[in-house]
């Protein structure tokens, strides 16, 4: 029994089996995801700046996260 195979299955499995299932490569699910996060990270800086001055970005964040539940739903 080769070792190496035995441990790259799971390996390559913790990788590529997610993306496969959403029909992207690896690299595309990564650009997806590193994208997603972006946003929420801009979302979550909007609902901060909110919270300390409530006039400010009164909808940036739900607008956001709306965007954000699209784009999800989309790919169902």
């Amino acid at each position: 029994m080769d070792m190496d195979n035995t441990r790259r299955a799971p390996l390559q499995s913790l990788f590529f089996d997610h993306p496969a299932s959403v029909n992207e490569t690896y690299f595309q699910h990564m650009g997806f995801a590193l994208r997603f996060a972006g946003l929420l990270a801009l979302a979550a800086g909007a609902a901060l700046l909110h919270a300390l001055v409530p006039a400010l970005c009164e909808r940036t964040a739900s607008t956001i996260i709306r965007c954000l539940h699209a784009r999800i739903e989309a790919r169902r």
